[in-house]
C-alpha cells in the first residue's frame, strides 16, 4: 500500500519526527557530515550543550547557542504545512518531535509535544518570567531578567530529564494512533526513541534516507526526503 492510501485510511494519525524534518528548512542535524559534531570547537557541542556547562560556563554556552542553536531565519517546508493541514481535516492527532525550532506551530499545527523543550521559550530561574527567542538573539553576554535572574533556554539539555507531563502527552497520542508515520530521525537518541515501542495501532511508516533499527518492523519504508513525501500527500 501507498502513504497516501494508508493515510486515507486512517483517522488517528501520530507524526514522530526528528532532525531530518528540519534540515530541508537550513537546520543542520547533529550528526551528518557537516552537523554540529562534526564542527571543531574548544568544547564538544555535547559538552556546550550539557546542564553541567550552562551553569559553569555560562557565557561560553550563549556564545555558542546564539550562533548555532537560534536559526529564527528558518521557515516551515512542505513538511510542517502538510502536517498542519492533516491536523485541520482531522486525521492527525499530534506531532511528537525530537526538534527544538518551533516550526510546526509555525507551520499551524497545534498539537505538538517536544521532548526536548524550544528555543522559541526562554524563562527567568528566579521568577519564571519568560522571554522570547528574538530577546535572546539581540542579547550579549548572559542575559538576565528584569529581577535580576540568570535566563535558561526552554531545552532539554544533556544530563536534564524530559519533561514528565509532554512525554506522558507523546506516549498517550502514539499509544492510541491508527498509523504513526516516524521519519527524519535515526532512532538513536534515547529515551525519545523508545516511544515508538509503545505504538500498538495497525500501520507503522519510516520515511528516513538512511537505514534505522526499525526498519524491520516498518509496514512501509520510504527512503526519501521527508518534505517532498509529504509534500506529495492529499489531504
Amino acid at each position: 500500500m501507498t502513504l497516501q492510501e494508508l493515510i486515507d485510511q486512517s483517522s488517528r494519525i501520530v507524526f514522530f519526527g526528528g532532525a531530518g524534518v528540519s534540515t530541508e528548512s537550513g537546520i543542520p542535524d547533529f550528526r551528518s557530515e557537516d552537523g554540529l559534531y562534526r564542527m571543531k570547537y574548544a568544547y564538544p557541542p555535547e559538552t556546550m550543550l550539557s546542564s553541567g556547562f550552562f551553569f559553569s560556563h555560562t557565557k561560553e554556552f550563549y556564545d555558542f547557542y546564539r550562533d548555532k542553536m537560534l536559526p529564527l531565519w528558518a521557515k516551515p517546508n512542505a513538511a510542517h504545512e502538510k502536517l498542519a493541514a492533516l491536523e485541520r481535516a482531522g486525521k492527525l492527532s499530534a506531532v511528537v518531535t525530537q526538534n527544538i525550532d518551533g516550526l510546526h506551530q509555525a507551520a499551524g499545527s497545534e498539537t505538538v509535544f517536544e521532548l526536548h523543550g524550544s528555543v522559541r521559550r526562554n524563562y527567568c530561574l528566579k521568577c519564571h518570567k519568560f522571554y522570547s527567542a528574538k530577546y535572546i538573539a539581540a542579547s550579549e553576554g548572559v542575559p538576565h531578567c528584569t529581577c535580576g535572574g540568570l535566563i535558561k533556554p526552554d531545552v532539554v539539555l544533556y544530563g536534564e530529564p524530559l519533561d514528565g507531563a509532554t512525554v506522558e502527552g507523546a506516549i498517550r497520542a502514539i499509544s492510541a494512533a491508527d498509523l504513526l508515520i516516524v521519519a527524519g530521525t535515526s532512532l538513536t537518541v534515547y529515551p525519545a526513541a523508545g516511544f515508538v515501542d509503545v505504538f500498538r495501532g495497525k500501520y507503522l511508516v519510516l520515511i528516513n534516507r538512511s537505514e534505522t533499527a526499525l526498519d524491520g518492523r516498518c509496514d512501509l519504508v520510504i527512503r526519501e526526503s521527508v518534505g517532498k513525501v509529504l509534500g506529495e500527500i492529499e489531504v
